[in-house]
């Protein structure tokens, strides 16, 4: 018998949703895990959780730039890490984001909603260009 769980088939919005949810709510420290540094990347023991910005993002629509007609590299929207970032995407929305996690397909931060901002998590192969401020 394995010692692996199964767990259900879940999409990638489902993922990164959860992946996210941890992100913001960790898990309390089990046995042997008191005060044990943090590997890269993994919130240790302490971590509080990153915060919607406290202001709104520019109350303008910048200039779309030239959409690429391929996925959007995290390595060039990581630039835009904790900045307002404004996205567009390949259904031709568009709006102000701020991320604050970057995965290889992923990213999830705030979007503002016209009044406050909402966690918001989105499949980077959707973002056809982006700019931040």
């Amino acid at each position: 018998m394995s010692n692996h769980e199964v767990y259900p088939t879940t999409n990638a919005n489902q993922q990164l949703e959860r992946q996210f949810l941890n992100f913001l709510i960790p898990s309390p420290p089990g046995p042997g895990f008191g005060g044990a540094p943090a590997f890269p990347g993994i919130p240790g023991p302490g971590f509080q959780p990153s915060q919607a910005p406290s202001a709104p993002p520019p109350p303008f629509t910048p200039q779309q730039a030239v959409a690429s007609p391929f996925a959007i590299d995290p390595g060039a929207i990581s630039l835009c890490m904790f900045r307002n970032t404004f996205i567009w995407l390949s259904n031709g929305q568009g709006f102000w984001f701020y991320p604050i996690i970057i995965g290889p397909r992923s990213i999830a931060g705030f979007r503002w909603n016209g009044r406050f901002w909402v966690i918001f998590g989105i499949d980077t192969r959707r973002i056809v260009s982006f700019t931040c401020f």
